[in-house]
């Protein structure tokens, strides 16, 4: 088992592109650890860098205490799952899981030995004769994570291996990726795009965008508390409201409608500061027909005309418009508004955050206590 410490590491390109920008990240060992961001944010690129299949143009790399930054992918002991599973075709089950023992010159019967003990443990002892053609997207999947569990390796790589399966087989198969791992204690890296994903498994993740970390934390942490305006309109399986406002005598002014400053962690802001307020629409409560709210402010509520209806299944996603501003509120599903009827919001104690003004170059970081 290891650790990986990685320190100003830099992957550039001929043309001058930084995949990795100066990344600082340390993994502990036996770590769940996600990669989150949007396509092209440098996510993959650090992961194949930590691989060794891209070499660091600067900074170092560190697995298990040592400093393989210049060692080739083979002697670095970790295995990688790829999203497209990676696997011969005219290979069976059993060659395909026990290939990294062969290129290792491990003998032919303690490899087989070792895919038929790993095949079984994956539910895969009865395919074990079949070619990747005969098998499922699910159970080519386990055949990738069979052939890295039999290399016995201290890291495991995974680079968006569920992407491939729809969605209820990808529900079914990160329930099983995460128990799997915790059973291994494996240190493992997982490069994602789906956030669901991520919060649903990691112990820790770091949020990238243009080669940078923008935030690293347990996805408590990184749902409720976001670094900055980036991160807080990426997470989220609805996006977060982010409205730009300007303190005014102790509230915010949005130019039609005032609401109070959240608590800070400073001084407030003087007034005229451009800042962006934020808040979940799950983290807003309504009512109908601009009725009293419960356990909120009343000087923090507004009322706006429903624009839009989303069902969510057991929520609907309400569009509502507050002045110039357009404001996203959850409601329980048997309360579905109609479009152009009012609707008074209030943010739930607590749950709204405050962030700087985005300059156009950075998003705005978290002022919030």
């Amino acid at each position: 088992m290891a650790g990986v410490e990685l320190s100003g590491l830099v992957k550039e390109y001929p043309n001058g592109v930084r995949g990795v920008n100066g990344v600082d990240l340390s993994i502990a060992d036996g770590e769940f650890f996600a990669l989150l961001g949007p396509s092209g944010c440098g996510k993959t690129t650090l992961l194949r860098t930590l691989a060794g299949l891209e070499s660091a143009t600067e900074g170092n790399i560190g697995i298990g205490g040592s400093d393989v930054t210049r060692m080739p992918p083979g002697e670095r002991d970790i295995a990688m799952v790829f999203q497209d599973y990676a696997l011969f075709p005219h290979m069976s089950v059993t060659d395909n899981i026990a290939y990294p023992l062969r290129i290792k010159k491990t003998g032919r019967a303690e490899r087989n030995a070792r895919a038929a003990e790993t095949a079984e443990h994956l539910s895969l002892g009865t395919l074990l004769d079949r070619r990747p053609s005969q098998l499922s997207g699910g159970q080519q999947q386990r055949v990738a994570l069979a052939r890295a569990i039999a290399s016995r390796p201290q890291l495991f790589l995974f680079d968006e291996p569920l992407s491939n399966l729809d969605a209820r087989l990808r529900l079914e198969a990160r329930t099983f990726l995460k128990r799997l791992q915790g059973e291994l204690g494996v240190t493992t890296v997982f490069v994602t795009h789906d956030q669901a994903e991520a919060l649903a498994m990691s112990d820790r993740m770091a949020v990238m965008d243009a080669g940078r970390i923008r935030q690293i934390g347990t996805p408590r942490e990184v749902f409720h508390r976001p670094a900055d305006t980036f991160v807080a309109n990426f997470i989220g399986a609805t996006p977060m409201n982010l409205l730009p406002a300007r303190v005014s005598g102790g509230r915010l002014d949005f130019g039609g409608f005032t609401l109070p400053l959240p608590q800070l962690a400073g001084e407030p802001p003087a007034d005229g500061t451009a800042v962006t307020y934020g808040l979940r629409p799950e983290y807003l409560t309504a009512t109908t027909g601009g009725g009293a709210l419960s356990k909120t402010d009343p000087g923090a509520a507004v009322t706006g005309v429903v624009t839009t209806v989303e069902n969510l299944g057991v929520q609907l996603l309400v569009g509502l418009q507050v002045g110039d501003r357009l404001i996203r509120a959850t409601v329980a599903e048997d309360v579905e508004p109609e479009p152009g009827t009012e609707l008074t919001v209030a943010p739930a104690p607590g749950r709204a955050l405050l962030y700087a003004g985005d300059d156009g170059d950075q998003p705005g970081r978290l002022l919030s206590a």
